[in-house]
């Protein structure tokens, strides 16, 4: 049986896909989130096959819920559902270590085949976006330069990124990370200085542009 985690903000898109999912042999729907810090606390507490991820979700966005899930706990292969075909988006879905990537236009059988292909242990592209997309990684491939900035970040100092970008002052962020407030100033200060930004509403512009959190 392959436990599966639901992560979409819309409601009635959750319960369709639900649905879907219900409907494949062999196939569970363990838990639902409606944001990243929820689905990653599901992750964690259920431990699923495979976590289906929405990427434009409140608060943490599901790229940096995929990150975090990549890095914390590498047994759940992620599916990213998204109704964006840009090859940027799945690039950075893929950098960030999705196994997957399907458009929220794919019928049933494809959503079951992307599902059963990264439990397998592969990579599922859907074909609408498959070719552009090899060989883009190919380009990336003969370059050893970061695809993003936020690969110049460790794992802490983009979750400290995220907490000021989304309006919590130092004090908040080091009440929620258990850290003083002068490790949150050099923290932030080494940030602006490997990102070359030099204000908070900087680091909020970037944040959104990379995707950190939602616009």
């Amino acid at each position: 049986m392959m436990r599966v985690v639901l992560a979409e903000d819309h409601t009635l898109v959750r319960l369709g896909m639900r649905m879907l999912l219900e409907s494949m042999p062999n196939i569970e729907v363990v838990g639902e989130a409606s944001d990243g810090r929820e689905t990653l606390k599901l992750i964690e507490a259920l431990r699923p096959d495979c976590v289906l991820m929405d990427l434009a979700m409140p608060g943490m966005s599901g790229l940096e819920a995929v990150r975090r899930a990549t890095e914390q706990f590498p047994f759940a292969r992620i599916l990213i559902v998204s109704m964006h075909a840009d090859e940027g988006y799945v690039q950075k879905a893929l950098s960030a270590g999705a196994a997957g990537y399907l458009l929220k236009g794919s019928d049933r059988a494809e959503l079951e085949l992307a599902l059963r292909t990264i439990a397998g242990g592969r990579t599922y592209l859907t074909p609408a976006i498959s070719h552009s997309i090899v060989a883009a990684l190919g380009r990336k491939g003969e370059s050893s330069a970061p695809t993003s900035q936020l690969e110049l970040l460790t794992a802490r100092q983009r979750e400290i990124l995220q907490l000021v970008a989304e309006g919590n002052s130092t004090k908040q962020v080091a009440a929620r990370l258990g850290l003083s407030a002068k490790t949150i100033e050099a923290h932030r200060g080494a940030i602006m200085q490997r990102l070359g930004i030099r204000d908070v509403t900087g680091l909020v512009r970037f944040a959104i542009k990379e995707g950190l959190i939602g616009s």
